[in-house]
């Protein structure tokens, strides 16, 4: 199986480059790496030129960059990573088990990096709750088979919740492989804003988007 990985970026030089070398052994594998950039004004996209197959201009939006990237992808799965996230060594292994076994989509566990130590438990409870949910996050790097993806038309291009909402469609079609190899994620939202008070406003926000809240006003209230 050939995996095109698709990396939705805006602004993120900081840590672009780093995650992006991270993936040369899968490009040496045969593995396609796609940035889809949203419009930086930090240079980023020729940061990440040097270590990515592709880099592309889309307007900016999480999920219409995912998009973007996903129709330009050549593989036979999608996985979509965070830019400031980064893979597990045997990653594509662990993707290949799981969609062999019978798997049409599915995540990583999570960990998250930074100075808090709250966020081993932060990290299990998202873990926990994404395996009894049958719900993958952003931060999860979930992948999916190409036609699977392309036959449920993408991401509904929402300015939040874009993942929730893919993962209750792909839900309905099956239980995803929850993995346990972790791909660790940066702490930074989590330390700008406050730990507590970000969990507390993620799990709001996820409350009221279930009962029905649209997602712009969601966004609004996250900005």
């Amino acid at each position: 199986m050939r995996l095109s990985i698709v990396v939705p970026a805006l602004d993120e030089a900081a840590a672009i480059a780093t995650t992006l070398a991270a993936l040369a052994p899968w490009r040496a594998q045969g593995h396609e790496v796609i940035v889809v950039d949203g419009g930086s004004r930090d240079g980023t996209p020729a940061l990440a030129a040097p270590h990515a197959d592709r880099v592309l201009a889309s307007a900016p939006g999480r999920a219409r960059q995912m998009n973007t990237g996903a129709a330009a992808a050549q593989g036979d799965v999608l996985l979509f990573l965070h830019a400031d996230t980064r893979l597990p060594a045997a990653a594509a292994a662990a993707v290949t088990r799981a969609l062999q076994g019978g798997a049409d989509w599915g995540r990583f566990d999570v960990r998250i990096e930074g100075s808090s130590s709250w966020f081993p438990l932060i990290a299990a409870l998202m873990n926990l709750r994404s395996r009894l949910t049958g719900i993958a996050t952003g931060d999860q790097a979930l992948f999916v088979r190409s036609t699977l993806f392309r036959r449920l038309g993408g991401y509904a291009e929402l300015p939040l919740m874009e993942d929730i909402e893919l993962s209750r469609r792909l839900r309905a079609l099956g239980r995803p492989a929850c993995l346990r190899q972790q791909v660790l994620t940066s702490g930074r939202r989590w330390e700008t804003r406050g730990v507590w008070r970000t969990v507390w406003l993620m799990w709001r926000l996820r409350w009221r988007y279930w009962r029905g809240t649209p997602a712009e006003v969601l966004a609004r209230a996250w900005r």
